[in-house]
């Protein structure tokens, strides 16, 4: 056994929200260590970001290095029918004369080592292929550290005053506590593949981010990157897309069918590589702290994919994880009370987006219908769509869309728990 009390935060998770936390601790000037069990790059799905991403990926330093990558530029998103009828794309660069109206579809693989590399470069210590086992408690329960394997498999245990668990889907803290509640609607499972040659809309709208209606509350993503790939990806209900076949390949070929737009878009197109499949079980932690211990990104919670908010939520929340860690440790109370501003307001953020999923899935919704009735919300939607989610009042917004679409009351959980450890 390996023991280490060096630092100031551990970091489980080397994704975007495990690199953002432990970027900017490293550059406030915490001992941060971050331990990852893969080694990066690795594939990852989510390549479409919300042009709020902007605002941390430019506190992080990485805006001229994307720039370099030179990804392909998103300027809008668009909603296209069953029968191919195409919406009106709700441009960002007309709701907001800033820089962030431009955001990019990004390879995960590449767009996450350069978060990783940040990371480094800032002065965090980054451990790859090492895997968190589990956190380890002191008698009263507050949260001390982490029980890992190195690359060699040998046992390791890491002391720090603070854990930030941003292990993803993996959920290492909140897994083995029992916090993971499910959402109770949003229960989706996901197919994707990737496409060479397949159509692009002509000119600004060429790296538009397309959701296209399939029937049984589905949908298609339609994503167009770089080297003329294109992701494309089904969401929909399990029993409806496994009625006939488990076959990936058949129930995509079999979808493809279903959607005007979708079929003459990939008729030019070859399908290349695996057929992935995915459940896509929406869920939020019971609590996002406790004593010693802090949630980040999809460790706490996670959303259905259908506008994209997933790494734009995993960057805020790792953004607002390191400051809300920098804060205790410089108050030194790494108790779950130091927390409840950060749960809140992540908690609201993530309900404002939450009632716009719900309001996709009804059959009776539509934005068209929406603005129509109500052309002066159009903006308020729109800030929605981008990601300017915590901050503004949405009360307006969502009780027009509520005459259109049922909509969820909040989750009761996922804030702080007061002086309560694990």
């Amino acid at each position: 056994m390996i023991a280490d009390t060096a630092y100031d935060v551990i970091v489980i998770g080397g994704g975007p929200a495990g690199s953002t936390a432990a970027a900017l601790l490293a550059e406030k000037g915490r001992r941060v260590l971050l331990l990852e069990k893969e080694k990066f790059p690795r594939y990852h799905i989510g390549e479409s970001l919300m042009p709020f991403c902007w605002f941390t990926l430019d506190r992080l330093g990485v805006l001229p290095e994307l720039e370099r990558i030179a990804y392909t530029k998103k300027h809008s998103v668009q909603f296209v029918t069953q029968d191919g009828r195409q919406s009106q794309p709700f441009y960002f660069f007309q709701h907001t004369d800033h820089p962030s109206a431009t955001t990019w579809q990004v390879e995960r693989a590449d767009f996450d080592f350069m978060l990783l590399n940040n990371a480094r470069s800032k002065g965090a210590e980054v451990r790859e292929l090492t895997s968190v086992r589990r956190v380890l408690k002191d008698d009263s329960g507050c949260v001390i550290g982490v029980e890992a394997t190195d690359p060699q498999g040998r046992l390791l245990e890491v002391f720090a005053p603070m854990t930030i668990d941003c292990s993803g889907r993996e959920q290492v803290a909140t897994a083995r506590e029992g916090w993971r509640v499910k959402d109770p609607e949003l229960n989706k499972l996901s197919i994707w593949t990737y496409y060479r040659g397949a159509k692009r809309e002509p000119g600004i709208d060429e790296g538009n981010t397309t959701v296209a209606y399939l029937p049984e509350r589905g949908w298609f993503w339609y994503i167009p990157m770089r080297n003329d790939i294109v992701s494309v990806g089904i969401v929909a209900e399990k029993d409806y897309l496994f009625s006939k076949t488990k076959d990936p390949a058949a129930i995509f070929a079999r979808e493809i069918e279903q959607n005007a737009w979708i079929k003459d878009h990939l008729s030019t197109g070859t399908q290349f590589g695996e057929f992935w499949v995915t459940s896509e079980f929406s869920y939020r932690s019971k609590y996002c702290a406790a004593d010693g211990l802090l949630l980040a990104g999809d460790a706490f919670a996670f959303l259905d994919p259908v506008f994209s908010s997933g790494v734009f939520l995993a960057l805020m929340s790792g953004e607002m994880a390191a400051d809300a860690v920098d804060a205790a440790l410089t108050n030194g109370d790494p108790s779950g009370s130091q927390f409840v501003e950060y749960g809140e307001k992540l908690c609201r953020g993530i309900e404002n987006m939450r009632r716009l999923v719900y309001a996709f899935y009804d059959t009776a919704f539509s934005f068209g219908r929406v603005i129509k009735a109500y052309p002066h919300l159009r903006g308020r939607l729109t800030d929605c769509l981008i990601g300017d989610l915590f901050e503004k009042d949405y009360d307006e917004l969502f009780g027009a869309i509520s005459e259109f679409a049922e909509l969820p009351a909040p989750l009761p959980h996922g804030r702080a728990p007061v002086n309560v450890a694990v």
